[in-house]
């Protein structure tokens, strides 16, 4: 299993303690959000995309910057994401409401880049960076894969949605316990298959990976 890499969060203490937590930190949350969304795009580090602020500066947001590692039929990739936790918040169908679309994240759009072929969720791509996207629901899934990377990860707006690639559904399970902050793995089965899992509060999701041609 291939675990997710963490920017490093030096500051990520004092932000909590400072704004609080519940609506406090909620209502900080938002505010930052539109001031990073506002921010002028800066460079691409680590292979992500980042809008308005530095490796670092990513790293030490309340939903810092997170990497998973890719590698299926010799195609190497990244996922890149920001990771938001729960901090006592009901997750699934309230932070996360049910039947919208989910940048599936925080921060920037969640993107894989790819350095090769590879076909996922049914869906062939070829080497280059996709966003992904979800909605979510009890019962069912809907994941959603696009070529529109370098931008914020909210609105998923009409004028997005133009750019979509296909999608495909999983079924969602229980976790074994609670995940406080959100998580992508990278699960291998072989050369040419593979699960990116996604697990957070009690939800767990598989997005099936395979090799490209």
């Amino acid at each position: 299993m291939r675990r997710n890499q963490m920017i490093p969060t030096l500051l990520l203490t004092a932000v909590v303690a400072a704004c609080g937590g519940g609506e406090d930190m909620a209502e900080h949350e938002a505010d930052q959000e539109a001031e990073m969304a506002a921010a002028p795009a800066t460079e691409t580090a680590a292979g992500c995309f980042l809008q308005g602020a530095t490796i670092e500066e990513a790293g030490e947001r309340p939903s810092p910057l997170h990497t998973t590692e890719l590698s299926v039929g010799g195609t190497e990739g990244t996922l890149c994401y920001g990771a938001p936790s729960a901090r006592d918040r009901e997750v699934m169908g309230g932070l996360v409401p049910y039947g919208e679309l989910w940048r599936t994240g925080a921060n920037e759009a969640t993107a894989i880049h790819l350095e090769g072929p590879a076909v996922i969720g049914g869906i062939e791509l070829d080497a280059g960076s996709y966003s992904l996207y979800t909605m979510p629901n009890e019962g069912e899934w809907e994941v959603f894969l696009n070529s529109s990377v370098e931008r914020w990860g909210i609105p998923i707006s009409d004028e997005v949605r133009e750019t979509e690639i296909g999608s495909f559904t999983v079924t969602p399970e229980a976790t074994d316990g609670m995940v406080e902050t959100l998580d992508f793995s990278f699960e291998s089965s072989g050369e040419a298959s593979a699960e990116l899992v996604m697990e957070w509060e009690n939800t767990r999701i598989r997005i099936p990976v395979e090799a490209g041609m």
